[in-house]
Order: C-alpha cells, then structure tokens, then sequence
C-alpha cells in the first residue's frame, strides 16, 4: 500500500524535478572505474502474465515436491527449452 507524500516530500520532488544534471553535486560519489565484477541483468525481470495451463497430475506433483515456488520452477524450465531452442535456431 502507498502511503502519500507529505507537502515536504512533494515539495523537494518539485525542486528536484527542476534541477538540471549540471547543478547536481557528484563530488562525493566516486567515479566507477572497474566494470569487472558487474552483473548483467542482476535486475531485470521479466513481466508476468497470469495463465491458466493444465499439467497431467504426475508432473505438477514432481513439481511440487521442490517446495514452494513450483510455478517458478515450470517457467525455469520452460525458459531454459526455449533458450535451447533459440540457441540451435541461430
């Protein structure tokens, strides 16, 4: 649930809002130099969309014994055949 700003809050957003990049004030941020150990896509994700599938019982039941989480695991699976797929496509 949001909560709504506050007149102080929307005020400094304003202020914000009207600054240009030169007027803001970098010097106590350090540069970034070593890209190295970036993550690509670290966070990324990806828009769901809510479907209804029917699964035969012994599947969704493998599913499920991981634990929780059993409809992550169908669309792990089904992105790595996908991937698969795009990889021997190309």
């Amino acid at each position: 649930m949001r909560r709504k700003l506050t007149r102080e809050q929307q005020e400094e957003l304003r202020v914000l809002q009207e600054m240009t990049d030169e007027d803001i004030d970098y010097s106590d941020i350090p540069p970034v130099t070593d890209w190295s150990k970036a993550v690509v896509g670290r966070f990324y994700r990806p828009v769901k969309e809510t479907v209804t599938i029917r699964l035969d019982a012994d599947v969704l039941d493998w599913l499920k014994q991981g634990g929780k989480g059993y409809q992550t695991r169908v669309n792990t699976i089904l992105r790595a055949v996908m991937e698969q797929k795009r990889k021997k496509a190309a």
